[in-house]
């Protein structure tokens, strides 16, 4: 298994097994297809239409029900699950890894990852936590594309007695699909995610489910004059419920952190505008455009209308 990142090299690792086959998964088995990254990419899925659809789009060689079947010979193994669900295919695949085995995921909790997959695989293989910063509200393996992860971050959480070889050939891979990599503590990786990513999402469900709740606005006035923010904060919330469900549930320390901060905020905003306080208002948007416009500049991001989102 050789760190090389090169488009253009030989593969990474001769078998890939990707456990779930949804959006991540698809994209994940779309990318090393193009980019050469895996020899020979199989998947696992409960969902019988999943597989079929992985087979029929040719985007993965041999489709599974069974986890270990699909783990078996494998170099790597990607788990792409939500979360919850960690911990039972952690304990039914370990045995059928075989020795050397690196496995790795793509959830966006970190601190859950070590907790429920770690203490399940056996001795001699590797576990290089993964969370691709990435994605799209869609999901299925009909909605992935290969250039998800392109110029998108990695973000990489090892165990302090995690092999060397095994994070650079995770690295490698991840690189080789288009990301940049940044390696860092789990805990820290669940505070980050907690403000950038699950509190953005929780807003979004909630304000609109507050929307459709809302007894003197009607649900067709909401969708006929969605174009300005509350669009972008629909397509957030269309986001798998599962995924996040589990997210929550296992991100709640730094949630529940981030969330009293936000309150806060939230209050002193409202003080605000209740006292019309028109300079401390201007002073919060400037700061916050310059945020976005950061973003763009970073290429995290573009400038263009619904966040650049792609359309099918």
């Amino acid at each position: 298994m050789e760190a090389d990142e090169s488009p253009t090299g030989g593969p990474l690792v001769e078998r890939l097994a990707l456990i779930g086959i949804g959006l991540i998964g698809s994209s994940v088995a779309r990318a090393a297809r193009a980019r050469g990254a895996a020899g020979t990419v199989v998947c696992a899925d409960n969902s019988a239409a999943a597989r079929d659809a992985a087979l029929s789009l040719g985007i993965v060689d041999n489709a599974f029900k069974n986890p270990a079947e699909a783990v078996a010979g494998a170099d790597l193994v990607i788990i792409c699950t939500p979360l919850g669900v960690y911990g039972a295919i952690a304990a039914a695949i370990a045995p059928a890894l075989k020795q050397g085995a690196i496995v790795s995921d793509v959830g966006s909790v970190k601190q859950a990852a070590l907790r429920d997959i770690g203490p399940h695989l056996p001795k001699g293989s590797h576990f290089v936590p993964g969370h691709p910063v990435s994605g799209t509200e869609r999901s299925g393996p009909e909605a992935g594309f290969a250039t998800l992860f392109e110029g998108r971050w990695c973000i990489l959480t090892p165990p302090p007695d995690c092999a060397a070889g095994a994070v650079e050939t995770v690295s490698a891979f991840w690189r080789r699909l288009g990301s940049r990599i940044e390696v860092m503590d789990a805990r820290h990786h669940d505070l980050v995610l907690g403000i950038t990513s699950h509190i953005p999402h929780l807003i979004a469900y909630n304000i609109v489910g507050t929307a459709a709740d809302l007894e003197t606005v009607t649900k067709g006035e909401v969708i006929k004059y969605s174009a300005g923010g509350f669009r972008d904060f629909t397509r957030i919330a269309a986001s798998d419920p599962v995924m996040w469900r589990d997210v929550f549930l296992n991100n709640r320390e730094a949630v529940l952190e981030v969330l009293g901060r936000f309150i806060e905020d939230l209050t002193a905003l409202k003080r605000s505008i209740r006292w019309g306080e028109g300079e401390a208002l201007l002073a919060l948007f400037e700061r916050t455009r310059d945020i976005r416009r950061g973003i763009i500049e970073a290429g995290q991001e573009v400038d263009e209308a619904d966040f650049g989102r792609r359309h099918n």
